[in-house]
């Protein structure tokens, strides 16, 4: 049977790792995101495998999601499988100093986002008895440390909110799955210190960080596992990452 995933955030990083993933295994994606070129891309080159629709718009926009979904086509109304990935964190800075702007942007993107569009998806899941939700937070939101405070909230926000969506959606046959990755060497470092590639490179230095791709096989597994097991939290680290802070550089 062809399920249809949603995934936010496929135009780098983790979605764009999972959606290339999920591809190779057949399922239909629906690829969200803000760059258009880079969706249009991606579709061309998955398109040989499966079926793609990709969506262009900010998921930080209540009525851009709203419109989006609400207007899918037929044959994609019925989503099974909603990826929550996209996220960012911008700037690192004690809370006296923090620029209300990145704030902005880490709550609109990180949490209000993800509860736009899923509240958007989640109803006709409900109506169909079926479905899984994937949330991609980060250990930040499990451990809070110093310069990172707001997105550490927004962060334990998603915490929450998978906690809330298991409690109230397993009644109606929807699995709810938290994955909280570690240190990830991806496109995120770069945008928190405002393209300052220099910066974020250091951020890796002395050890091997987790890969997007290391994600994307785990949500690969977690959704051919048999429909009575839920894998409904977990944290993913770097061998050499014990905590947020502590890693073993060499």
């Amino acid at each position: 049977m062809e399920k249809t995933a949603l995934i936010t955030g496929a135009t780098s990083g983790v979605g764009k790792a999972t959606a290339k993933k999920l591809a190779d295994h057949g399922y239909n994606l629906i690829i969200c995101g803000r760059r258009k070129n880079i969706l249009e891309e991606l579709k061309e080159s998955l398109t040989p495998k499966t079926k793609i629709l990709h969506l262009a718009f900010d998921l930080r926009n209540r009525s851009e999601v709203a419109e989006n979904i609400n207007t899918l086509p037929d044959d994609w109304k019925n989503i099974d499988i909603l990826i929550n990935n996209a996220g960012n964190a911008h700037g690192l800075g004690d809370i006296h100093e923090g620029d209300i702007n990145d704030w902005d942007a880490m709550i609109d993107g990180n949490t209000k986002g993800l509860l736009y569009i899923s509240r958007s998806v989640i109803p006709q899941m409900v109506k169909r008895k079926t479905g899984h939700i994937i949330n991609v937070s980060s250990i930040a939101g499990k451990q809070t440390y110093v310069g990172g405070t707001v997105y550490c909230a927004s962060k334990k926000a998603v915490e929450a909110i998978s906690e809330g969506m298991r409690l109230e959606l397993t009644k109606h046959n929807i699995k709810v799955t938290n994955i909280a990755p570690g240190a990830i060497e991806t496109e995120f470092s770069e945008v928190r210190f405002k393209g300052d590639k220099k910066r974020a490179e250091k951020i890796y230095e002395g050890f091997e960080p987790l890969i997007a791709e290391d994600i994307a096989d785990f949500i690969s597994y977690i959704l051919n596992l048999p429909e009575r097991v839920n894998i409904a939290d977990v944290t993913i680290l770097p061998k050499a990452q014990s905590a947020v802070t502590t890693l073993n550089r060499s």
